[in-house]
């Protein structure tokens, strides 16, 4: 995924599914890099990761 797609989904209203190895995870930011986003996985909001939005995937 890129960063413009990532920033369309973290404005959009819908409720876009997002995987990342395989389970769905939340967007929480994009962080200033562009290359790397803090996500959590769905339900789960107290695990946050940091991963690179290459490895993001939409459903």
């Amino acid at each position: 995924m890129d960063a413009n797609r990532v920033k369309q989904i973290l404005s959009s209203s819908n409720d876009i599914e997002v995987q990342y190895n395989e389970q769905s995870v939340w967007i929480e930011r994009l962080h200033e890099d562009g290359k790397t986003a803090t996500v959590h996985l769905r339900g789960r909001h107290d695990e946050k990761s940091t991963v690179d939005i290459s490895e993001l995937r939409e459903l």
